[in-house]
């Protein structure tokens, strides 16, 4: 058999396999999160933010909605260059940039605990 048959042959089977390896694992719900940005979003996200007073102040004066926090923490992305620092009382700081729903740019910043995460500042630009 030449060359280029072969080619064909594994090239076509190699394919197919792919797509079948796709459906077969798309179907279960898995994603690939591996990056730490994604890991460090999906982490914050699964834990939930609590939003306290001076939060919840913060959100009304910007103008940002909880919605716009949640839909950045989903497509946002952190900036560690200032992150993963140390924050009083066991958390670690993570600043985070995203966009409203407008398209408007905010920056916010979350405490990471182990047990839960935190809204600390919200800034639009």
């Amino acid at each position: 058999m030449k060359l280029k048959f072969r080619l064909a042959y594994y090239l076509f089977g190699l394919t197919l396999g792919g797509m079948l390896v796709v459906f077969i694992f798309n179907k279960r719900g898995q994603d690939f999160c591996y990056l730490p940005n994604c890991r460090a979003l999906k982490n914050i996200r699964e834990k939930g933010i609590i939003i306290k007073e001076t939060g919840k102040q913060q959100l009304t004066a910007t103008g940002v909605t909880q919605n716009d926090i949640m839909r950045s923490l989903e497509y946002g992305d952190i900036d560690f260059s200032k992150s993963n620092v140390p924050h009083s009382g066991g958390g670690k700081l993570y600043v985070i940039e995203g966009r409203t729903v407008g398209n408007e740019p905010i920056i916010f910043e979350v405490v990471n605990y182990s047990d839960r995460a935190e809204l600390l500042n919200v800034k639009k630009q």
